[in-house]
């Protein structure tokens, strides 16, 4: 299921634009063009039958060229012009190519190794469109001192808040993975584009090995354990790896086998922030080169959604990444990929 919440940016218009073209009508098609979808069991994620990428790949090519599109090799688009009501597209081995309607799929910035390096976003504005400040996201953190450095390649399920101002603004729960220059893994991906677009000063990242349960509820089910005089704090840790939960104990300045009927007060709460309040000192991420999406980009409000056509230069459509929308991990930025891409099609079909 595709929800807009599964998004950040304008969610009306997300949710006109699903409404068009959702993942009921996403796999019809791609079963038209002969790629069969398959429901991932645990994950709920869709991929193709024979588990080839390359299958998708290969049809799109296919269906393309039954539709009678040309593609032309090695003409690397630097520039675009608007006379009479059309558009010239410039290469920079100065070849030309003149079109009557143009659509803008160029991606963002994330992967550039990929072809997206931001280009597209030079065109979008040289058509009279703003930009918001693309940044990366779904990308891994970089935490500078490292909290957590002996535990590389360990992953567990967590809890990440982050809070602007004093106030918490969100909370991601999901699998992280620790490694050698910080935190990967689904939660801290998701969580790094509120940390990549929070401003200055950034938003402080607050991390607990306890997720589902607040602070609160975590001390208390330790007092109750204390009650307990024979058994000792890797009781109240027992349910984290052991590496995660020996460091979680050093972190508050115990041993693991410190007896529970000796546990002051302020060792406590030193082992309960700890546990479900690691500060996470984020240095940065690891920027656009390893980013799967960009947040950021050309605002929903200059796109007509039904069309996704341009508000501003007629004739021009903006589609995917290029627009200030990204969704959270797990192919929703696929999703919106085929959404908006398939609209923008029709559109420019039927005029």
């Amino acid at each position: 299921m595709v929800r807009p919440a599964d998004f950040h940016g304008d969610r009306r218009a997300v949710a006109r634009v699903l409404g068009r073209f959702g993942v009921a009508e996403t796999v019809a098609w791609f079963r038209e063009i002969g790629v069969e979808l398959k429901r991932e069991p645990g994950f709920d994620k869709l991929f193709p039958v024979s588990d080839r990428a390359r299958d998708v790949l290969d049809a799109l090519l296919d269906a393309a060229s039954r539709a009678g599109v040309t593609l032309v090799a090695g003409f690397r688009v630097t520039g675009v012009r608007r006379p009479d009501g059309g558009f010239v597209l410039e290469a920079a081995d100065g070849r030309e190519l003149a079109c009557r309607r143009l659509v803008l799929a160029t991606g963002g910035r994330s992967l550039p190794k990929s072809g997206s390096d931001g280009t597209g976003y030079g065109f979008a504005r040289a058509l009279g469109h703003s930009l918001s400040e693309p940044c990366p996201a779904l990308v891994a953190l970089v935490l500078d001192p490292h909290p957590l450095g002996g535990l590389s390649g360990v992953s567990f399920p967590a809890a990440i808040e982050v809070w602007m101002r004093g106030c918490k603004s969100v909370e991601v729960r999901g699998p992280v993975l620790v490694t050698h220059f910080g935190l990967s893994g689904p939660a801290a991906l998701d969580v790094s584009r509120h940390w990549t677009t929070g401003g200055t000063p950034p938003p402080e990242l607050f991390l607990s090995f306890f997720p589902g349960r607040s602070r609160g509820e975590v001390e208390r089910a330790w007092l109750l354990a204390a009650a307990d005089g024979g058994r000792s704090v890797a009781s109240l840790l027992a349910c984290l790896p052991a590496r995660v939960a020996r460091t979680v104990s050093v972190r508050a300045g115990l041993a693991l086998e410190h007896p529970l009927a000796r546990l002051e007060r302020e060792q406590r709460m030193r082992l309960v922030e700890a546990a479900t309040a690691l500060v996470l000192p984020v240095g940065g991420t690891r920027g656009f080169k390893e980013a799967e999406v960009t947040a950021g980009g050309v605002p929903l409000a200059e796109v007509d959604p039904s069309r996704m056509a341009s508000r501003r230069c007629p004739g021009l459509y903006l589609v995917g990444e290029i627009l200030d929308v990204d969704g959270r991990i797990g192919g929703f930025n696929f999703q919106w990929a085929w959404s908006t891409g398939f609209i923008a099609g029709q559109a420019t079909i039927l005029g």
